[in-house]
């Protein structure tokens, strides 16, 4: 399992890669976002190029994947100047037709890997014609929060236990493709226990997971990181998670996914009620 780490400290990147993390994440992605999760106490990018340079300096033998904004008058510069800042994997969000993967995919021209972020309705149903280009895309990740808003849903894993997670799976996996989805908390956190979402990452045959701010607990420094959470023992408890899933038989995945279903739905209900009161 592959884990992202979002940060554009170099300190923190250094911490998190001894801790057990395998790829940083550099997020330049803003155009857009304010508006669409603006409600949200979700991640807000700053990072820039000079980030990039930074961070490679830092972690030069650590894989660096950078987000892009979604595609606008300036993204040949952003994914050229990405790419020559030390980028190993390119990062496109909010992309809604295959001719936009196309684009990017053209722009950076095999000098770099290339994901693109699953994470609108349109997408999902043009799946099968972007994944025409499927020789130009080394991964694919699914983004729950932006998907759940775009499809009007009440809470992020109503993507995942509805199905639309694996019918992504699927197909992205029948084209040789690697695929991840969403963020992961610590081993007994989030709003659903992130073991039981774990569970759904080795049934569904994820490869990648982002380390959620809940997982990190927002720290913006190592010296708070180190007084807020265990970093390196929390990665384990994700690792030994992950192997206790895949040793076990493939009834329990199932009996997993139907707890998850469970907690998914008394979320969802908790929150309408909230609504509605």
């Amino acid at each position: 399992m592959i884990f992202k780490y979002i940060t554009n400290k170099p300190e923190l990147a250094n911490f998190a890669v001894g801790c057990g993390v395998n790829r940083i994440f550099v997020d330049m992605e803003y155009v857009g976002k304010d508006r669409r999760q603006g409600h949200l106490n979700a991640h807000r990018a700053t990072h820039t190029i000079e980030d990039i340079q930074l961070m490679r300096e830092a972690i030069p033998d650590t894989e660096l994947m950078v987000r892009v904004n979604p595609v606008y008058p300036g993204t040949q510069n952003e994914v050229n100047g990405a790419i020559e800042a030390g980028a190993d994997v390119i990062m496109l969000p909010m992309f809604t037709t295959a001719e936009e993967v196309g684009y990017v995919a053209d722009l950076i021209d095999g000098r770099a890997r290339f994901c693109p972020l699953l994470e609108t309705p349109q997408a999902l149903v043009r799946l099968d014609e972007i994944l025409e280009h499927h020789a130009r895309i080394d991964e694919m990740h699914v983004g729950l929060n932006d998907l759940h808003l775009g499809l009007g849903l009440t809470f992020m894993f109503e993507v995942l236990t509805g199905g639309l997670v694996e019918l992504a799976a699927d197909k992205i996996k029948a084209k040789g493709i690697r695929f991840g989805f969403g963020g992961i908390a610590r081993i007994g956190q989030g709003a659903v226990a992130a073991e039981l979402v774990l569970g759904e990452h080795v049934r569904l045959g994820s490869e990648m997971v982002i380390l959620s701010r809940t997982f990190h607990k927002n720290s913006s420094q190592v010296r708070e990181l180190v007084q807020r959470v265990n970093m390196k023992e929390e990665i384990d408890k994700l690792k030994n998670c992950i192997n206790s899933f895949k040793e076990a038989p493939y009834e329990t995945l199932l009996e997993n996914k139907a707890r998850l279903t469970h907690a998914v739905r008394q979320q969802v209900a908790e929150f309408q009620r909230e609504k509605q009161y």
